[in-house]
C-alpha cells in the first residue's frame, strides 16, 4: 500500500482549499494587500477611522452624556487659565450639544463636537495603529500624543476666548484658519516624528 507523505506547502494549500469560495477569495485578497505595504496602510488606517466615526457618532453622541462631559472637561481647564491671570468667565450648559465659553463683557466661544480635538486624536491614534514601528513604543506614544493634541486644544481655546474678548472681529478668521492650521501642523508633526524615529525599530528588531 502506497502511503503519500505532503509536505507543510502541500497540507497548507490542502486546508486552503477546504474553505469557502467567498472565505479563500478574502484571503487571496488580503495577502495581496499585506505584500504592498503602503495600500495596506490605507486600507487599515481608513477601516480603523471610519469604525471610530461610526461609533463616535451613532453610539457615544446619541446615546451617552461623555462628549458633553468632555468639552465641560477642557472649558474647566480653559477657565483654571483665565482665572490664573485674572480674567472672569462664563459657561452655560449645553445648547443643541454646544457649550459656550468666554470671557466677561464678550459673546465667547461656542464649543461642540467639531470643536473638542476629538477627531483629532482619532486621527492621531489610527495613524500609529496602522503605521508599522515598535508596539512598545505605541503603548506610551499614543496616550502621550492624545495629551498633547488635547493640550494644545485647551491653549487653542483660550487664544479664541481672548480674542473675543479684545478683538471679535477676527474670530471667525482665526478660528477657521489660523488654530486650525496650528492644530493639524502638530498633528502632523507628531505623526512625522513617529515615522523617523519608532516607525524603523520594529523591522530592524525583526531582521536581527
Amino acid at each position: 500500500m502506497e502511503v503519500k507523505h505532503y509536505t507543510t506547502n502541500e497540507n497548507e494549500k490542502t486546508q486552503f482549499y477546504n474553505f469557502p469560495r467567498f472565505l479563500r477569495g478574502f484571503l487571496c485578497m488580503y495577502s495581496k494587500l499585506r505584500s504592498h505595504s503602503f495600500a495596506y496602510f490605507i486600507v487599515k488606517a481608513s477601516l480603523l477611522y471610519t469604525s471610530c466615526y461610526l461609533i463616535y457618532e451613532f453610539v457615544i453622541k446619541r446615546y451617552t452624556t461623555i462628549d458633553q462631559l468632555f468639552i465641560r472637561l477642557i472649558l474647566n481647564c480653559c477657565k483654571g487659565i483665565l482665572d490664573l491671570f485674572g480674567f472672569q468667565t462664563f459657561a452655560s450648559k449645553e445648547v443643541n450639544d454646544f457649550q459656550v465659553f468666554g470671557i466677561d463683557g464678550s459673546n465667547g466661544v461656542w464649543i461642540g463636537g467639531p470643536c473638542n480635538g476629538v477627531t483629532l486624536m482619532f486621527l492621531f491614534a489610527i495613524f500609529i495603529l496602522a503605521y508599522p514601528g515598535n508596539k512598545k513604543a505605541k503603548l506610551w506614544y499614543i496616550p502621550a500624543g492624545i495629551l498633547a493634541v488635547y493640550l494644545i486644544n485647551i491653549i487653542r481655546i483660550v487664544a479664541l476666548a481672548l480674542i473675543a474678548y479684545y478683538s471679535p472681529q477676527y474670530l471667525d478668521f482665526n478660528h477657521t484658519y489660523t488654530f486650525t492650521f496650528i492644530a493639524y501642523s502638530a498633528v502632523f508633526g507628531l505623526w512625522m516624528l513617529w515615522v523617523k524615529r519608532f516607525a524603523h525599530v520594529e523591522d530592524s528588531e525583526a531582521g536581527s
